[in-house]
């Protein structure tokens, strides 16, 4: 059977490929989904996680884009003078950017079709921990069957962050789009300290964005107006409602 590994660059996925090693199971394929939106820090660690798979005898990571390297989510969002979908609250932007990408790929990969020609079905890997066997519930289709390691380990956050460390890999943080509206206030924060380039292009996103029924990209809340109020050491709200993006790895930290 063909195994593909969704890899999302973030703390399940590595754990995920690293317990695959341990157990001396090698995937047939690893593809990781581009927005063209991640991290700096994010894109170093999918080099470093591809040297070391190649190291170890995995295959070398796959990068898939949507439609080739036309336009990103956020040349998209620019253009059409809106919010990744998120903030509407759907998750389509993870559909078309993150799944549909690889499943473009997939069908015309030799070994993918290989497999379909002869009636049988590829199995797909995907990193949900153990802490969240909640989603691991993904209906087989015609093509694929679905299989969820971390959760068959018994793997949750504090399993993952060992694993990653047994392999001398460093921990990846949380992999998610730089602008993605599932951002935490404390993230948004940090990403105005640590990246001002990154947040300055996500204002840009915000600003140009025809807004009725939300405030931005925080939909309850304008990331522009969070760092004002932060800056003035006020806080806007004490709770905030967090939306999940739908990313195999956008909820790790």
């Amino acid at each position: 059977m063909t195994t593909v590994v969704s890899y999302g660059a973030g703390t399940n996925s590595t754990a995920m490929l690293v317990g695959l090693y341990e157990r001396d199971e090698c995937p047939d394929l690893i593809l990781f989904a581009d927005t063209g939106g991640e991290k700096p820090e994010t894109y170093k660690h999918l080099e470093a996680v591809s040297k070391w798979c190649i190291y170890v005898g995995f295959p070398r990571i796959e990068i898939v884009r949507k439609e080739g390297n036309m336009e990103t989510l956020e040349e998209n969002c620019l253009r059409m003078s809106m919010l990744p979908s998120i903030a509407y609250g759907f998750k389509s932007c993870s559909g078309k950017y993150k799944i549909q990408p690889q499943e473009k790929w997939a069908n015309n990969n030799e070994e993918c079709m290989a497999v379909w020609k002869d009636g049988r079905k590829v199995l797909k890997l995907i990193g949900y921990d153990a802490d969240e066997s909640h989603r691991a519930k993904i209906p087989e289709d015609k093509k694929y069957t679905y299989r969820y390691p971390l959760v068959e380990w018994g793997w949750g956050r504090d399993e993952c962050v060992e694993a990653i460390s047994r392999a001398g890999l460093s921990q990846p943080g949380k992999s998610a789009c730089f602008f993605c509206p599932s951002s935490k206030p404390r993230e948004i924060i940090a990403l105005k300290r640590d990246h001002p380039d990154l947040f300055a292009r996500a204002i840009e996103m915000e600003r140009n964005a025809e807004l009725t029924h939300i405030k931005g990209l925080g939909r309850n809340f304008s990331w522009e107006e969070l760092v004002k109020w932060n800056e003035a050491q006020i806080d806007m709200f004490n709770n905030p409602i967090e939306y999940p993006c739908g990313c195999y790895d956008g909820d790790s930290d």
